[in-house]
């Protein structure tokens, strides 16, 4: 018989092969979920129909589209969402660089003395109105340590102001963050078992080559799971920059979701706010769909 005649058997991908004793333990959870998230959804799609303002809560008019145009034609909307994208990226490449380079560099130091640990991760702790309430005082003009001693310096700088107050606020949100990232990587170089490195010694790599060949390919894992959760809680950053600089000079940081902020409490558009978020949701399903294929499609050939 030819190989294309024989009949190879269908392998059910994994995730469809639980059995119904386990689908039956996470019932509670999926209801959980369809209760906390599918109402207010379907609430805000409904919503995002409507005129909705703080003058006509009860009895909102059906407008259609309408919302979502308002929302596509407004620069300022292109432009927060332009922000968040830039700020996003750029904090996320330093904090993952720099969580990287202190993980490689503090791990002799870590393993001695554990409790270091602990120190390096204080700024994680702060919350971020409150940090950004603490850098406000700092880089004020007036009263700020960090420009008085500039100005003894000769330098007379507004670090809120432009063109510094983009790479002031992506500074902020770096030195907050960084240690997270530190944190996920250095856990995961512990992972690395020593046998690969001894290995590598014995082939006759140096420092250097068991870093590019050994360290940096195990930890891509590791790297990608950093980056990702980072750009995400980056992408929504509001706190600190609302905080210090409340989107301005004019609309120059003003992220997309401050831009939400002000169209549902200063603009009295909550129509259009809703809109601008289920935009947004729609914008942030594609790549969780595409991450959720492939990761099922891994997990059903394992």
């Amino acid at each position: 018989m030819r190989l294309s005649e024989q009949r190879i058997p269908q392998v059910r991908p994994r995730w469809k092969r639980l059995e119904p004793a386990v689908w039956l333990l996470v019932a509670p959870l999926l209801l959980f979920l369809l209760l906390t998230l599918g109402f207010p959804l379907l609430a805000n799609l409904f919503y995002s129909l409507t005129d909705l303002s703080f003058r006509n809560l009860r009895s909102p008019d059906l407008t259609g589209f309408g919302n979502f145009a308002s929302a596509l034609r407004d620069p300022v909307f292109w432009g927060g969402l332009g922000f968040s994208l830039r700020f996003a990226l750029a904090a996320t490449f330093f904090e993952v660089l720099l969580g990287l380079l202190m993980a490689l560099a503090f791990q002799p130091i870590l393993e001695r003395h554990r409790p270091l640990l602990a120190l390096l991760l204080l700024p994680m702790m702060v919350a971020p109105a409150l940090l950004g309430t603490m850098y406000r005082l700092i880089l004020n003009d007036f009263i700020g340590v960090v420009p008085d001693l500039a100005q003894r310096l000769g330098l007379f700088v507004n670090f809120l102001t432009p063109p510094l107050v983009v790479p002031t606020l992506v500074a902020i949100e770096v030195l907050q963050w960084t240690p997270f990232a530190l944190l996920i990587l250095y856990t995961a170089l512990q992972a690395i078992p020593g046998e690969l490195h001894e290995a590598a010694k014995v082939d006759g790599a140096n420092s250097w080559q068991q870093l590019r060949f050994v360290t940096l390919p195990l930890l891509v894992p590791a790297l990608a799971i950093t980056a990702l959760i980072r750009f995400i809680d980056s992408f929504r950053v509001f706190d600190h920059i609302m905080v210090l600089t409340g989107g301005g000079p004019g609309t120059s940081t003003t992220s997309i979701s401050i831009y939400i902020y002000l169209q549902f409490f200063r603009n009295d558009e909550l129509g259009t706010a809703i809109a601008a978020s289920l935009f947004l949701l729609l914008l942030a399903l594609v790549p969780l769909f595409i991450s959720m294929r492939v990761a099922l499609r891994e997990w059903g050939r394992a």
